[in-house]
């Protein structure tokens, strides 16, 4: 297999594409982020509409969309990226000089079709490959390596609390088990485990599915990166800024619509006291209702199922 074969196979289509560049407003001589640049299917159509005064910073955990990056737009002097996490975002943008000057923030969340596809990152049971699931294979502990030591009561709470998944317990019952004959260093070893243990399987759906979601979440400190990016990047936007959020699983989206319900309702004051308006200190309104894909995306994309697209604007 070619290396342009390879790259056709693990191309990404960025979900809700259009929908999110339009929800940023973009201003041409404004300063954008993009959490979350993946393979840059975003931050292209956002440099699109950028004159050559604007301004876009760009951040990934995975050294492959670094390089993607740096091959793709090495040439534009409008556009950068930082190799790490969205929750380094402000620390990142104080160094700019840009924080409180940002006129938009996209974050695209959970994890992107090259990661999926290709089974040497370990993120997919549908393929045999070695059990990873770091999004940078460069930092932390990989699955493979935390599940042959966790205890299984931690087993068993990560992948409760991440992936949903109410059996639970008997599915780190099996990996502990499991590992007393065997090191767990595959995917698809690792999927025939909890197979195996899954009492009820959800039609549709590998019984696989939740556990994974669980471990992948855990191990790149999904949710704790959203939390510290959510909070940033209020302080980083600058007046009438956006912060548009495309989210994939219910974890995700309650904590991003919790965050803007907590910062569209203010502070929180006794009901019977008579304030004004201002007083209130509401931080953000909300841009439109929730969008998710249409019916053509969906019919392209079958990933775009589960993305929600909210969006709020600093007061």
């Amino acid at each position: 297999m070619t290396e342009s074969d390879q790259k056709k196979i693990f191309e990404h289509k960025s979900v809700l594409l259009n929908e999110s560049i339009e929800a940023l407003a973009i201003d041409p001589s404004g300063i954008y982020v993009d959490g979350t640049f993946g393979r840059g299917g975003h931050s292209q159509l956002i440099l699109n509409q950028l004159g050559d005064s604007g301004r876009l910073i760009a951040f990934d955990k995975d050294p492959q969309a670094i390089t993607t990056a740096e091959e793709r737009f090495a040439d534009d002097e409008r556009f950068s990226i930082h190799h790490g996490s969205f929750a380094e975002l402000e620390a990142h943008l104080i160094a700019q000089g840009v924080c409180g000057k940002i006129n938009g923030i996209l974050l695209d969340l959970g994890v992107s079709s090259p990661q999926l596809d290709d089974p040497q990152r370990g993120f997919s049971f549908q393929q045999s490959g070695p059990l990873d699931m770091r999004m940078n294979d460069q930092q932390g502990l990989s699955a493979a390596q935390w599940l042959n030591k966790a205890k299984e009561s931690e087993i068993a709470n990560v992948i409760y609390e991440y992936g949903e998944e109410r059996y639970s317990r008997r599915i780190a019952k099996a990996i502990v088990l499991a590992r007393e004959n065997e090191v767990l260093n595959d995917t698809k070893q690792l999927a025939e485990i909890v197979k195996q243990a899954h009492p009820r399987w959800e039609k549709k759906k590998h019984p696989a599915t939740r556990s994974f979601q669980g471990i992948r979440i855990f191990i790149n400190n999904e949710l704790g990166d959203l939390d510290e990016c959510l909070q940033q990047s209020y302080r980083c936007l600058a007046e009438k800024g956006h912060l548009a959020v495309i989210s994939f699983h219910s974890l995700e989206d309650r904590k991003v619509k919790r965050f803007f319900k907590k910062m569209v309702e203010g502070d929180k004051l006794p009901p019977d006291l008579p304030v004004m308006e201002e007083s209130v200190n509401r931080k953000m309104k909300l841009v439109g209702k929730r969008v998710k894909a249409g019916k053509q995306e969906l019919y392209d994309n079958p990933r775009a199922r589960s993305a929600v697209l909210r969006v709020a604007s600093k007061l």
